[in-house]
């Protein structure tokens, strides 16, 4: 596959990941916080903006995150995959992924403290706290490749 046919498949994948978060963060969510705020006669509706705010500013991460990858498609179209810059946006994708599963865990567990979250719910969002782990290993992993392969690439430029 060309660089140039494998950047705009990445982009195609990258726009649909943004719209699938559109209408998650959008209309599922607050949907689905309207009928658990709607449990028990209205018991929950102190809840509900609280928990929409906290879920729209996890949200704000992921999408600067495909902000870095549509770079990354940019530099994959350019026949730049290993590139310095390449490096850093996945630098900078590792560091975001890492603070805003740390970010989801603390607030799971002030809400807790606050009498707004279930501990059945705390233990659930382990699981996204364990994806936003994986995805910051995978890509400060794959930063440090990719810079070495950059450097492998610049020193096998100079030899001819």
């Amino acid at each position: 596959m060309k660089q140039t046919a494998l950047s705009r498949w990445l982009k195609f994948i990258i726009i649909g990941v943004g719209i699938c978060g559109l209408i998650v963060y959008g209309i599922v969510i607050p949907m689905l916080g309207q009928t658990i705020a709607a449990y028990e006669k209205g018991a929950f509706d102190y809840c509900y903006w609280p928990w929409l705010g906290f879920i729209w500013i996890t949200g704000i991460p992921c999408y600067i995150v495909l902000v870095l990858a549509w770079k990354i498609a940019n530099n994959i179209g350019a026949d730049k995959s290993f590139s310095l810059s390449n490096a850093k946006f996945l630098k900078w994708i590792s560091m975001l992924a890492i603070g805003d599963a740390a970010f989801f865990f603390a607030g799971n567990i002030v809400y807790l403290f606050l009498n707004m979250n279930h501990p059945g719910i705390v233990l659930f969002s382990l699981i996204i706290v364990f994806a936003g782990v994986a995805v910051a290993v995978a890509s400060a992993a794959l930063s440090n490749l990719v810079l070495k392969a950059e450097v492998l690439q610049e020193q096998s430029d100079w030899t001819i």
